[in-house]
């Protein structure tokens, strides 16, 4: 692609802090298109791109309109949930680059029409899991793939963050969780935790998800959270959560690795995504940024491991740094998320220049998105097992023998 045309879908306060923190400051491309249906939202996104010096772009209220757009090439996509596929089908239809951001599908046809949208019309297609950029997620892959901790066995990922405020005032800040929280039971945000995870494990190249099971806990968190910080609201005072505040599932691989993801976002908790990845020979573990090795020094320490373990994933640095990270340090890191969106962007902007292949691509994107939608046919069930479709038709098993 000679020169990046975007349009800008969803501009809420991802799609706000993307536009102004990430893309605008990568010179190389343009900004010919803004949109979203809340009309003060374009209005303030036009006078952004103006403000650091590009020209007026477009602004409207109807995607389709962006997707028209013939000053427009890419397309980038920052809505609510719902939408995300719909726009990036029609996207790719009509042959613009798609960048989309993350969030769960609604139902496994969906993430076929994806997979099948992109299989016919070959449209460059990135998913945005930012979390696959993380400085220690790619030094833990480095270590994975150098053999480190040996043969891995199992991992562990979550999506614990306190998120009863941004849910409970979804009205007043037009935030589409809070009716997601309202109508549905699942593990409504998988990508961020399982996206480094399937990294690491090698799904879709070589291994894939072959089941998983689902358990949710009851819903008391917003509850309790709206009668003591938002008592006047009547509607939701009232309300009945279907999310439960925890939700538990386990997934099986081709390999026999299993993973453990948790949903934890309506009780009061300190943020993580609880990446965690045990091998036969030792292990890392986010919460307390740990590396525990199989060797008598490390042993040892089996009860008094805080002394010993707690924080000294930084010794491994100038072993492990992964090649990406370490040119980006020297480089200089900026952008939200401690550097990885704009890592990610970067990427995505450098293989759309020169034709390179997506480092997250729309199998990853299916693969990780179906996870929202079988959890929840499998918390309807009682736990059930509920099988996972391989997106790529078979094609996983060709890299064994790579």
């Amino acid at each position: 692609m000679d020169k990046i045309k975007i349009g800008f879908i969803g501009l809420g306060c991802r799609g706000a802090a993307l536009l102004k923190d990430i893309v605008l400051p990568h010179e190389e491309v343009e900004v010919n298109a803004v949109c979203d249906v809340y009309d003060d939202r374009t209005a303030d996104a036009v006078k952004m791109v103006e403000e650091s010096g590009r020209k007026t772009p477009a602004g409207y209220s109807d995607y389709k309109d962006v997707i028209e757009d013939n000053n427009v090439n890419t397309i980038v996509i920052a809505t609510a949930w719902e939408s995300h596929i719909d726009i990036a089908v029609a996207a790719m239809k009509a042959k613009k680059a798609v960048a989309m951001e993350v969030g769960g599908a609604y139902s496994v046809h969906d993430c076929w029409r994806l997979v099948k949208t992109y299989e016919k019309t070959k449209t460059p297609f990135m998913f945005l899991e930012n979390c696959c950029f993380g400085r220690r997620e790619m030094m833990v892959l480095n270590m994975v793939k150098k053999g480190l901790f040996g043969e891995i066995v199992h991992c562990e990922g979550g999506y614990k963050h306190d998120l009863r405020k941004e849910i409970t005032f979804g009205k007043e800040n037009r935030h589409y969780r809070l009716r997601n929280y309202l109508s549905r039971n699942c593990e409504n945000y998988p990508t961020h935790e399982l996206g480094p995870i399937a990294k690491v494990l090698d799904i879709n190249h070589g291994n894939r998800m072959l089941s998983l099971t689902s358990t949710a806990s009851k819903s008391a968190g917003l509850h309790e959270y709206i009668l003591k910080n938002k008592n006047d609201d009547e509607c939701l005072k009232n309300a009945a959560f279907k999310q439960g505040d925890i939700v538990t599932t386990v997934i099986k691989c081709a390999r026999g690795e299993t993973i453990v993801l948790s949903l934890d976002t309506t009780l009061p908790r300190y943020y993580s995504r609880n990446f965690t990845v045990r091998g036969t020979k030792g292990m890392y573990e986010e919460v307390t940024d740990s590396v525990f090795l199989d060797r008598k020094e490390d042993i040892e320490h089996d009860f008094d491991w805080r002394a010993k373990c707690v924080n000294n994933a930084v010794n491994y640095e100038k072993d492990y740094e992964h090649p990406v990270w370490k040119k980006y340090i020297e480089s200089g890191v900026q952008g939200s998320h401690d550097g990885m969106d704009w890592l990610e962007f970067s990427t995505f902007f450098d293989c759309l220049s020169n034709d390179k292949p997506m480092p997250v691509d729309v199998y990853d994107a299916a693969s990780w998105m179906v996870i929202t939608a079988l959890s929840e046919a499998s918390i309807a069930k009682g736990g059930a097992p509920v099988d996972i479709p391989d997106f790529t038709n078979g094609k996983w098993v060709m890299d064994i023998v790579k």
